[in-house]
């Protein structure tokens, strides 16, 4: 089911913002779309692997209605359809970058390959060393 957008309902333009990205798999889309000017169902399908095709349909719904995408249908047969992002999604991918740079700064650094050569050995995995903590403190 989809969610009702009313105008006033948000405390904030992160909330709106958030309301529009929301879902497991429309940030992952909005990747994919700005990888490549135009992209298919199934090109879509096949780069975010574990979605469902319901799932995937209805965020594309969701992303278009938004004025996040642009969804071309051509009058083919077999029917052709491909995606791309709009201006506005252009500009969202934007606002966007600075938060996926923030990830790979603080978050993708754990769990980076380590380079070639000796080193140090790695410690723990982060959810190791957040169980150990949990552990001793209930000790």
């Amino acid at each position: 089911m989809a969610t009702v957008r009313r105008p006033g309902a948000f405390h904030c333009g992160t909330d709106a913002a958030m309301d529009v990205i929301g879902g497991r798999w429309k940030v992952s889309i909005l990747w994919a779309l700005s990888e490549r000017s135009c992209r298919r169902f199934g090109e879509l399908r096949r780069l975010l692997p574990g979605v469902t095709e319901k799932v995937l349909t209805s965020h594309l719904r969701e992303l278009e209605a938004d004025g996040i995408i642009h969804r071309e249908v051509y009058d083919e047969v077999p029917p052709r359809v491909e995606y791309s992002l709009t201006a506005l999604g252009v500009s969202l991918n934007e606002a966007l970058a600075p938060l996926g740079a923030w990830g790979k700064r603080h978050l993708l650094t754990d769990t980076a390959p380590p380079e070639a050569g000796p080193g140090p050995e790695p410690g723990p995995a982060r959810g190791d060393q957040a169980r150990s903590g949990a552990q001793a403190a209930r000790m």
